[in-house]
């Protein structure tokens, strides 16, 4: 499953095409390498009804059975089976978001046992697209050393892998929303409808972009 990936383009890149009227966040440094639990950009419907960009902390509340017994919840990064009672509740407009990414990386298995990084994006330049997801405002410990803290968490969808995907990753690939007429199908449609934008990019749809590489920046050159 995809538990890194960068986002690289500034913040009024990612409003403009998301459509949102209004973001908080500051002076947005690119982010070469997001992972787990890190606070990240995602785009989602406010309370009034406008689009906002916004910052969020990488992993949803886990289901009940992984947790218990464990004095804390990192989070579930990614989320395959969105129709599961778990997961269902945050399938309503208020709780769906879009996440901007520019690549994002699968660990390759190699002969030796080690697993490095493969990045992939659209093409070699990196454009901005979209991760499918879900967010929710939560009272957790994340980490024992922090305590009960409440934060903004989202994870995204995942699918079955395309072609160029599967070789490396057999299980799963996310849900990307390459255009804004996805991106407005996601936060704007009925639960049954944008749902089955939980497809896999066609396979000649991403390339290749790095290999081995903990981050991956905007292209050289």
């Amino acid at each position: 499953m995809c538990n890194l990936y960068s986002i690289t383009k500034g913040p009024q890149a990612i409003r403009d095409f998301a459509r949102a009227m209004r973001g908080d966040v500051g002076n947005m440094p690119p982010l070469s390498g997001v992972f787990p639990d890190y606070l990240a950009p995602i785009v989602r419907n406010a309370e009034d009804g406008e689009r906002e960009l916004t910052m969020a902390r990488w992993g949803m509340p886990s289901p009940k059975s992984v947790v218990e017994g464990r004095n804390s919840d990192p989070g579930i990064t990614n989320v395959r089976n969105p129709s599961s009672p778990h997961w269902r509740r945050w399938l309503d407009l208020e709780s769906r978001c879009v996440v901007p990414f520019t690549s994002f990386a699968e660990n390759e298995l190699q002969p030796d046992g080690s697993r490095p990084p493969v990045w992939f994006a659209l093409d070699e330049s990196r454009p901005l697209a979209f991760f499918a997801g879900i967010w929710t405002r939560w009272t957790s410990v994340r980490k024992v050393r922090e305590g009960k803290t409440t934060n903004d968490l989202f994870a995204f969808l995942t699918t079955e892998p395309n072609a160029l995907i599967a070789p490396i990753h057999p299980k799963a690939m996310p849900v990307i929303l390459t255009t804004q007429d996805e991106v407005d199908a996601w936060l704007t449609s009925p639960a049954g409808e944008a749902i089955l934008l939980q497809r896999p990019l066609p396979d000649d749809a991403l390339r290749i972009v790095a290999r081995g590489e903990k981050e991956d920046g905007p292209p050289q050159g």
